[in-house]
Formats: C-alpha cells, sequence, structure tokens
C-alpha cells in the first residue's frame, strides 16, 4: 500500500485518501455502495452490508413519521419513490431472495404503522371484525404485547395480504426487480444483434432424414 500511495502521490501528482483506501480481497472492500460476492465458485457483483444498513435505517425513519397520516397516501408519495430510487441503483447486486425478504420486511411494518394508528383495544377488536376476523382472531386486540409483535401474528398476515397493499400502490421489490433482472438480460451486444439480424437463417432439416437417420443409429 506505502508504495502504490507513493507512486500515485509522486508520480501522478494525485492525493489518496487513507482511510477509504487499501489493499483487500475484493468481498472485503466496498466501492459506490456496492463489493463482490463469491457464490459457487464465481465472482457476482452484491449490495454492501453499509448500503442495506443505511436503506433499513431510512424505510425506518420514514415509517416513524408516516404513524398519523393516511396509509394509501404515504405509501405513495413518500416510501415508493424511496423504494423505486434505491431498486433502480442496487438492482444489479441483489437476489429475489433478499428482495422477497425485503418485501415482508416492509409488509410487516405497515401493518405495525396500522396497529398504532388504531391505538385503543376496543377499536383494533372492531377493525379486526370489519376485515373478517373470527372473534376469538380479533382478540388479538387485547394483547398487552406491542404492535411490532401483533403485526406478525397470522391473524393480521392473513387478512392484512400483499394483495392489501397492492392495491394502495405499494411497490414491491421484488416484482420489479426481477422483471428489470429479465429485460436486462434480454439486451444483446452489437454483434449479436448483426448475427441475429443479418446472417442467414440455419437450413431446417426435414423430419425424414432425420428418422431414417435414428433408424440408422
Amino acid at each position: 500500500m506505502r508504495s502504490i500511495t507513493r507512486y500515485i502521490e509522486d508520480v501522478l501528482k494525485l492525493e489518496v485518501n487513507r482511510d477509504k483506501s487499501a489493499v483487500a480481497r475484493p468481498w472485503k472492500r466496498s466501492f459506490l455502495g456496492f463489493t463482490f460476492l463469491k457464490v459457487w465458485g464465481r465472482m457476482r457483483v452484491g449490495v454492501a452490508d453499509k448500503s442495506w444498513q443505511r436503506f433499513r435505517d431510512r424505510v425506518k425513519n420514514l415509517l416513524h413519521t408516516g404513524r398519523g397520516r393516511n396509509m394509501g397516501r404515504f405509501i405513495r408519495k413518500t416510501l415508493n419513490p424511496v423504494l423505486r430510487g434505491w431498486l433502480q441503483y442496487f438492482r444489479i447486486g441483489t437476489s429475489q431472495k433478499t428482495l422477497g425478504s425485503y418485501d415482508f420486511w416492509i409488509r410487516r411494518h405497515l401493518r405495525c404503522m396500522l396497529c398504532r394508528q388504531w391505538k385503543a383495544p376496543v377499536t383494533r377488536f372492531k377493525r379486526l371484525l370489519e376485515m373478517g376476523c373470527s372473534k376469538h382472531q380479533a382478540l388479538l386486540a387485547y394483547s398487552r404485547r406491542g404492535p411490532w409483535w401483533c403485526a406478525g401474528v397470522p391473524a393480521l398476515t392473513q387478512f392484512l395480504p400483499p394483495p392489501y397493499f397492492r392495491q394502495m400502490g405499494l411497490y414491491s421489490l421484488l416484482e420489479n426487480g426481477v422483471r428489470g433482472i429479465v429485460i436486462s438480460s434480454q439486451r444483446l451486444s452489437w454483434p449479436d444483434l448483426q448475427s441475429r439480424c443479418w446472417s442467414s437463417p440455419a437450413p431446417v432439416k426435414s423430419t425424414r432424414s432425420s428418422r431414417s437417420s435414428l433408424r440408422a443409429r
């Protein structure tokens, strides 16, 4: 590291930031929020741990400020722009499993926010009955546990499913992330386009010749 720094500063006349510079394995360093991961013997781009932590902290702060607001308006105008912008930048380093887990995490936080908005146990009990819960399931409203625990109970996950938040306009990281990956994988380079557009079509073998060759074998 010293020899590289000396060459950059003395020969190239550039300033080196020693706090952000180091010589290490690719998966131990991050650059512009990304890092490298070794999966099945191959290197692929991934999202750095600090980027995930900043994303979680930002979403938590948004959900904390949106407790007293209308749920649909909060999702469309405050939460969705953050989710959409984050995914547009970090899509290349994400995976379906991770995006699905974060979608589940965000929906549970939204259920927790609804429980906080209902406040009184009597109000929670009425709301649960209006959603279609049985009286036995609606007794969850009188639980002494916190809203975060109640948000993960099957009564709320069943009657506040993903389609409920999709109708409110919630931006799904999994659906849009997979769609973007499929579109990007379908993009071809210029030589591939040339070969596909201007190359002569391959001759099609007749079924008779193929059957006779199979019989001969």
